[in-house]
């Protein structure tokens, strides 16, 4: 059961991966067409077809491998200095910008002229390359809003799990008191397990972080608090004592070192709790902030999950997963010995933060990516204005074909990296239990 249950999990993941695929696709094709650009094919995968029905003007297809898609427009490139599609060159890096350009021509028909990629105004461009991976943010920002605010997520919650029965200094990470530790406030007030704080010092404490602060600025003070206690409201007073605790950042997460602040003395449960919009949109710029702090330390992951690949190193929770290792945890959560609706709400936060990485893998800067080619059409729009406000001749379309070379150095990059990846999700994998 359980490894039918793991392969459910993984074949959940493929079909939430093909419809990321094909809704990124599908935004550079709309918007292709939208701006009469001819698209001869519309394909999810890569490899051998699989299936492929032809209409109007555009084959749509499924191929064998789901490991992404595109789309192929007419005139990507313009035509060399001299007005040529295709020309061969004894240069081999000649010989790729003279490749690119000439497949770029591939089907050209009659009447094609004033529907090909190149011949756009550069915001145009710019739209139809960044609506594939707006495709991917909006999808990501959907899935994550309906467990953010239909599911909710694991959080500290105002519930009392345990009471701490002395004050000890966070920084020495012990739980047992000793003789010369004082008694806590929560225990002196007759705080129990299973509370619920509705007030403190008579403001309402609806969120942990709430009730958190107000009892941090709180050192040294009297303090009246309200619990339920099996359905009534029973009120507690207790003297805050100030004690060393973890640091948080103003997001109210926490960080390294300690600080000095008030201290009431128990242990917070967790529970499953609903966010609501604003929330949301709080933990969700939260997580682009992160996501994009990860990609910058991407470079400096590579040696540790090398070790984790081939040496004996351990593999990071944080460490870069790619396809492979994404399916194996949604696997692993259709294993968990846990409620359905948590393991839906998991599969679809993990389907979630994969378009997001889709969306900000996309918009770096550099071909073949989309961000290459929003990068090609900003520098030809900014040329071109600065030629008319110079009075100087258009300099004509930016020839994006001329950073081919680049183009597949950064494509072999890439795939070397993907390669490593895929290794070490084998061998090695990121586990969740």
């Amino acid at each position: 059961m359980t490894t039918l249950m793991f392969i459910l999990g993984i074949v959940v993941f493929a079909v939430g991966l093909l419809v990321s695929i094909a809704w990124h696709e599908l935004g550079h094709l709309s918007t292709a067409k939208l701006f009469g650009i001819r698209v001869p094919q519309y394909m999810v995968g890569f490899g051998p077809t699989i299936w492929s029905r032809r209409k109007g003007e555009t084959e749509y297809g499924i191929k064998a491998i789901p490991l992404g898609g595109y789309i192929r427009m007419i005139g990507m490139f313009p035509p060399d200095d001299q007005g040529r599609v295709s020309a061969r060159s004894t240069s081999p890096w000649r010989g790729m910008i003279e490749d690119a350009r000439s497949a770029a021509f591939e089907e050209l028909q009659p009447g094609d002229e004033t529907r090909m990629f190149y011949t756009r105004k550069p915001w145009k461009r710019v739209i139809v390359m960044f609506a594939g991976p707006f495709m991917n943010l909006v999808l990501a920002v959907a899935l994550f809003l309906t467990v953010l605010m239909g599911f909710g997520i694991q959080k500290e919650t105002t519930v009392v799990e345990s009471v701490s029965p002395c004050v000890i200094a966070q920084s020495q990470h012990r739980d047992t008191c000793r003789k010369s530790d004082p008694s806590s406030p929560a225990a002196q007030a007759g705080m129990k397990a299973g509370d619920r704080i509705v007030s403190f010092a008579g403001k309402p404490t609806r969120d942990w972080n709430t009730l958190s602060d107000l009892i941090r600025d709180s050192a040294g003070k009297n303090v009246a608090f309200v619990v339920d206690r099996d359905g009534r409201e029973v009120t507690l007073h207790a003297k805050i004592a100030t004690n060393q605790v973890a640091k948080k950042d103003a997001g109210g997460n926490y960080v390294d070192g300690y600080v000095k602040a008030g201290f009431l003395g128990f242990s917070p449960a967790t529970g499953v709790v609903k966010q609501d919009f604003g929330e949301s949109v709080t933990w969700m710029t939260d997580r682009v902030g992160d996501a994009v702090d990860s990609l910058v330390a991407l470079p400096g992951k590579i040696p540790a999950l090398w070790d984790a690949a081939f040496g004996d190193g351990p593999r990071e929770p944080d460490s870069p997963m790619g396809i492979v290792g994404a399916a194996r945890v949604t696997g692993e959560i259709a294993t968990l010995d846990i409620p359905a609706s948590q393991q839906l709400a998991m599969f679809v936060f993990v389907l979630a933060g994969f378009n997001l990485s889709l969306f900000l893998f996309n918009m770096l800067p550099l071909l073949p990516l989309d961000g290459g080619h929003i990068a090609g059409a900003l520098w030809e729009s900014l040329r071109r204005n600065l030629a008319r406000v110079l009075r100087r001749p258009d300099p004509g379309p930016f020839d994006v074909a001329k950073l081919m070379p680049v183009a597949y150095v950064v494509a072999g990059i890439f795939v070397c990296f993907t390669v490593l990846v895929l290794i070490a999700d084998v061998v090695n994998p990121v586990k969740i239990s």
